[in-house]
């Protein structure tokens, strides 16, 4: 990196996670649209898959009911990590006074979020501890007259110290102030 020019980038959905977990969705969703099925033909559709004991209704009906919904909200998840949501990158750019948030979102006519604020409203850089059973720590950045913006990847784990460290650096790259805003959810 230059030393005039910073650039972080954010992986949004594009995270192994998210690979696994949708993954898991669409292999369980069948699992169960074709043990319902089974269970309404009377006859297994995969020689591994027993479902002589299981009766159409009540059982078999749900089955397919969550297959379907299991099967639709897989096709959601792996469209959203075909798609990239939330990947992007923050650049910081001392040379030229601009700090640029880029991010992905949904296909259509705003699917790009290309935000620039001049180097002279940046406020400072707030790091939010909120303590509890799962603790999460989210760096923030704070530009005059708008909101706060999030420069972290949400849902991405990081130690206190971890963001502490980010957060410090920024700060002084950016010369501004840093506050460190801790919360307790239980």
């Amino acid at each position: 990196m230059n030393n005039d020019i910073r650039r972080y980038s954010i992986s949004g959905a594009r995270r192994f996670s998210h690979v696994f977990w949708t993954c898991c969705i669409f292999l369980g969703s069948s699992g169960f649209l074709i043990t319902g099925l089974s269970s309404y033909w009377h006859q297994p559709l995969l020689p591994f898959v027993e479902s002589a004991s299981i009766q159409f209704f009540p059982q078999g009906f749900i089955m397919i009911f969550y297959g379907i919904l299991g099967f639709f909200l897989s096709i959601y998840l792996g469209l959203t990590l075909f798609w990239g949501l939330g990947s992007g990158f923050n650049e910081f750019n001392k040379r030229k006074s601009y700090v640029r948030i880029f991010r992905w979102g949904f296909p259509g006519k705003n699917r790009r979020i290309n935000l620039y604020y001049d180097w002279e409203d940046i406020l400072g850089i707030r790091v939010e501890c909120q303590q509890g059973f799962n603790a999460q720590y989210i760096l923030f950045l704070q530009i005059r007259g708008k909101k706060e913006i999030p420069l972290t990847n949400i849902g991405t784990p990081l130690t206190f110290e971890e963001i502490e460290k980010q957060a410090s650096a920024l700060a002084k790259f950016l010369q501004v102030g840093l506050s460190i805003q801790k919360s307790t959810i239980f």
